[in-house]
C-alpha cells in the first residue's frame, strides 16, 4: 500500500478512555477504602490519605503536620529507621510521606508476591511509629537546614510570600514545612499528640490498585488495619474555607539587591476544585499560560526575551484556590512584564478571545496524552486518592475527555470573566527593589508593601 509522505496522517477521533471499575469498601473501624483491580503488571500500590495536612497545624506550630509525617519511618516497635529502611528494601518497596495541605499521605507500592507484607509495613509505620527522642531532634535539624537553604533560593521565598499574601493568618497561608521559629519552638510531645489527635481511621481513607480481585485486596487491607480504632479525644478536622485578605497595596517586594532576575508572582483566590467549572478552567489555563506555546510564555520568552519559561496555573486544594502566574526575568524587564501579563489576562476575558487553533492546542494539550497518566498501579492509585481527596466522582477519568472536548470559546471566556479578574490581582516581585522600584510607579498598583525574606 502505497503511502502519501507529502502530508501529514489525519488525525482520528479520540478512541474512548475507559477506566478500571473502582470498589468502595466501609471498614468495621470506620475506614474508607477504594480497591481497583490493575492485572496488567504483578504489582500493588496503597496510597492512604489521613484528613489534616498543614491545615491542620496548630497555630505557632506551623510544619507540625510535616514533621509528624517525616517522623513515621523513623522507627516501630523496637526497630529504628535503618531496620525499618532495610525491611522495605527486602521486598522491593517505594514508600513515600508527604504533608499537603489538605491530607498527609503515605504511599507504598511493591510486588503482588510481598504484598501482604508491605501493606502491614505501612500498618505498623501509620498506627505504631516509635516517635523517639533522638530521631525527633534529628529530623528537626534537617528540617530547619532545609529552611536555611530554601532562604536562598528566590523562588521558594516567593512562594513563602505569596501564599501569605493569599490566605493571610489562615492556615493554608503557610509552607507545610513551617518557619524557623515554629519548627524551634516544637517539640516531640508535640508530634505525639498530633499523631494521636489526627491519627484515626474514621478520617483515614485507603486507595489500593493491583493485581488482586477487588475481595482479596479488601482482605490485604482489613487484615492490617482492622484493629485500628479511633482516639476518643480526636479533634474535629481543620476547616478548609479560606478568604484573600484585603491588602493596602496590590503591589508587594522583597528585596534582594544585586538579583539579576525578578522572581514574580501574580494571581488572586479564584475557584475550588470540585467547580463544574473545571474543564473550561483547564481549558482556558492552556491558552493562557498553561503549555509552552501558550500565550503568556510566548510573550515574555519567544516575543520578548524576558525569560527562559513563564507559566499559569491553579493551586487546587479542598478550599478556595489561587490562580497564580510564576515568572522569572531580567531585572531591567520587571515592570514590562508585569504589564504584560495583565495584559494577558485582561485579553482572554473577552477582548482576545482564543481562536480556533489556540482552541484545538489547549484541548489536545489535555487529552491525547491522557490516558498515559494512568500506566502504572501508581500512577492509578494516586489518581483515584485525588478523587476521594477532592470527593469527586468515581465516573470523573471516563467523563473528563467528553468533557474538555465540549468546551467551546465562549465558555473559555464566560470563566476567564468570572474567575480571573486583573483588577485585583496580587503582584509580588522577589528583586532588586532599588533598581525597578522607578519602573514599578506607573503601573498604578500603589506603594509597594516591603517585606524582608524571612517574613
Amino acid at each position: 500500500m502505497r503511502v502519501d509522505r507529502s502530508r501529514l496522517p489525519e488525525v482520528g477521533a479520540d478512541p474512548a478512555f475507559r477506566f478500571p471499575d473502582i470498589v468502595r469498601h466501609t471498614l468495621h473501624n470506620g475506614l474508607q477504602l477504594r480497591t481497583i483491580e490493575r492485572r496488567t503488571m504483578p504489582v500493588t500500590s496503597m496510597v492512604v490519605q489521613v484528613d489534616g495536612g498543614a491545615v491542620a497545624d496548630p497555630r505557632g506550630r506551623e510544619g507540625l503536620a510535616a514533621m509528624t509525617a517525616d517522623m513515621l519511618d523513623e522507627g516501630t516497635g523496637s526497630l529504628g529507621a535503618i531496620e525499618v529502611s532495610e525491611g522495605l528494601a527486602r521486598i522491593g518497596a517505594r514508600y513515600d510521606a508527604d504533608a499537603g495541605a489538605d491530607v498527609t499521605s503515605l504511599s507504598l507500592t511493591t510486588l503482588q508476591r510481598f504484598a501482604e507484607c508491605g501493606v502491614a509495613w505501612l500498618a505498623e509505620l501509620l498506627i505504631r511509629p516509635s516517635l523517639r527522642s533522638a530521631d525527633f531532634d534529628r529530623v528537626r535539624q534537617m528540617r530547619l537546614d532545609r529552611l536555611q537553604q530554601l532562604k536562598d533560593l528566590p523562588a521558594a521565598v516567593a512562594e513563602r510570600a505569596f501564599l501569605r499574601l493569599m490566605y493571610g493568618d489562615h492556615a493554608y497561608g503557610h509552607l507545610a514545612i513551617g518557619d524557623a521559629v515554629s519548627l524551634g519552638a516544637m517539640t516531640l510531645e508535640d508530634v505525639t499528640a498530633f499523631h494521636a489527635r489526627r491519627f484515626g481511621p474514621s478520617r483515614t481513607t485507603i486507595t489500593i490498585a493491583g493485581s488482586d480481585t477487588h475481595d482479596g485486596l479488601l482482605r490485604l487491607v482489613d487484615g492490617a488495619f482492622s484493629g485500628w480504632s479511633d482516639d476518643a479525644t480526636i479533634d474535629e478536622p481543620a476547616s478548609a474555607s479560606a478568604g484573600q485578605p484585603e491588602a493596602s497595596s496590590r503591589l508587594t517586594v522583597v528585596p534582594r539587591e544585586g538579583a539579576p532576575q525578578s522572581e514574580l508572582r501574580i494571581g488572586h483566590l479564584s475557584a475550588r476544585r470540585d467547580s463544574p467549572d473545571y474543564p473550561a478552567l483547564l481549558v482556558m489555563n492552556a491558552v493562557l499560560g498553561g503549555e509552552f506555546v501558550s500565550r503568556i510564555n510566548l510573550k515574555l520568552r519567544e516575543e520578548k526575551g524576558y525569560t527562559y519559561g513563564a507559566r499559569s496555573g491553579f493551586d487546587w486544594r479542598r478550599g478556595l484556590a489561587p490562580f497564580v502566574l510564576r515568572a522569572s526575568v531580567h531585572t531591567e524587564a520587571t515592570a514590562d512584564a508585569i504589564s504584560d501579563c495583565l495584559a494577558e489576562l485582561e485579553g482572554i476575558r473577552g477582548p482576545r478571545p482564543p481562536s480556533d487553533s489556540e482552541m484545538v492546542l489547549a484541548k489536545a494539550s489535555l487529552t491525547r496524552g491522557y490516558p498515559r497518566g494512568f500506566e502504572t498501579a501508581q500512577q492509578v492509585a494516586r489518581s483515584v486518592a485525588r478523587l476521594a481527596l477532592y470527593g469527586l466522582p468515581d465516573t470523573y477519568f471516563e467523563e473528563f475527555v467528553p468533557r474538555v472536548q465540549a468546551v467551546e470559546a465562549a465558555d473559555v471566556v464566560k470563566v476567564a470573566g468570572r474567575y480571573i479578574d486583573p483588577a485585583r490581582a496580587v503582584v509580588l516581585v522577589v528583586g532588586d527593589h532599588q533598581s525597578i522600584a522607578d519602573s514599578l510607579s506607573p503601573l498604578g498598583l500603589g506603594e509597594p508593601n516591603l517585606l524582608a525574606a524571612d517574613d
